[in-house]
């Protein structure tokens, strides 16, 4: 299977012309870029910052002993789509030379030994909130990822698996219906991005139940609102839109007419003469700390949010030259910050620029 963004977009009929012109190919050579930062880090232990509840003494262990899949990356949540990314280049990719080390790393990761440590790990008591809702959703993204993939290795590793897929949608199970509000913040906790790959891994893994426990929140949550403040955005350490988000995952639940209808109250800012000064990029001081590096994921997340606002809106909507413009500025700026220099950016940004120019919310 050979990625062009171009076919992604033609594919979902998101992109006009002149922004396919504007996209640059991605093939297997483009890809093993992205492949190595995530197999540089997968098994990296440290630097290492965990997010760890201790009961007693005996909780006193090093990552790789907590959490023997996941404790790469610098954290749990950077190591789960690190393997994220190595899927889906692997499965996109299976003749690129990354390809059989990215399946070795991801075997020896996802053992059945190392993945019930991770659902010991996560159903101890007091750790009901651990990577809730972010890592959590990467987690299925990576169950999702394991069970479209036609290859043997992957129908063990996605057997292997399964207990904590199944750990990880129980305790969402349990904690959804009990939120009583959306939570609009540009980092971790945000529950729009999140709900978006909750969706799309419902729908891959047939679980109606889930899929209706979501979107029944994303109406509840988002479908009143109206008049976002996008010119509050960016915060100084946003990765995530809360505004883009929002408006990228109403577009799964509802059609064309109906969603442009919503995107009118939503985001009136949007002009129709095709401009792309309405939202402009985020801007990095310094890429060496990790938090201000932020702002280079929320550039590669805002394009993949913008085409997939455009993608969900009638063809002949008039706001989508302006919404591609802004997409295409976005995805430049993301993804030539994507170089691996800094460990801090290093260790996530390829998953981002993976997710983005994959098309993964696009095309399932």
């Amino acid at each position: 299977m050979r990625i062009r963004v171009v076919s992604i977009c033609l594919l979902m009929t998101c992109l006009t012309a002149s922004a396919a012109d504007l996209a640059e190919e991605f093939d297997s050579q483009s890809a093993s870029r992205f492949a190595g930062l995530a197999l540089e880090c997968v098994h990296r232990e440290y630097p290492n910052k965990i997010s760890h509840v201790l009961s007693g003494d005996a909780d006193v262990k090093p990552p790789r002993e907590l959490t023997p899949s996941f404790y790469g990356c610098f954290d749990w949540h950077s190591a789960v789509h690190g393997h994220w990314l190595l899927a889906r280049l692997a499965r996109s990719y299976p003749g690129a030379d990354f390809a059989v080390p990215a399946t070795k790393a991801l075997v020896e990761s996802l053992g059945v030994d190392r993945i019930a440590v991770e659902v010991e790990y996560m159903t101890a008591e007091g750790r009901g909130s651990f990577e809730r809702p972010y890592g959590l959703a990467w987690l299925l993204q990576l169950a999702a990822e394991l069970r479209q993939w036609d290859d043997p290795q992957a129908a063990q590793m996605i057997v292997n698996l399964a207990p904590l897929e199944k750990a990880t949608r129980d305790t969402l199970g349990v904690w959804l219906p009990k939120l009583a509000y959306a939570i609009r913040v540009g980092e971790h906790s945000q529950t729009a991005f999140a709900f978006g790959l909750i969706l799309d891994w419902a729908r891959i893994a047939g679980d109606q139940e889930m899929e209706r426990i979501v979107e029944t929140k994303i109406r509840e949550f988002y479908l009143p609102d109206r008049n976002c403040p996008l010119s509050y955005e960016p915060s100084g350490q946003d990765f995530l839109s809360p505004c883009l988000a929002e408006a990228d995952l109403v577009r799964r639940i509802l059609p064309p007419k109906d969603y442009s209808e919503w995107l009118s109250g939503f985001l009136p800012v949007i002009p129709v003469d095709g401009s792309a000064d309405w939202l402009p990029i985020g801007r990095v001081t310094d890429r060496s700390d990790g938090k201000l590096a932020h702002l280079d994921g929320l550039n590669i997340s805002r394009a993949w949010m913008l085409e997939g606002m455009a993608s969900g809106l009638p063809l002949d909507d008039a706001r989508r030259s302006s919404i591609e413009s802004v997409a295409n500025i976005h995805r430049s700026s993301g993804l030539a910050s994507v170089t691996g220099e800094h460990y801090e950016g290093g260790h996530w940004l390829g998953s981002f620029a993976t997710y983005l120019v994959t098309g993964r919310g696009l095309v399932q």
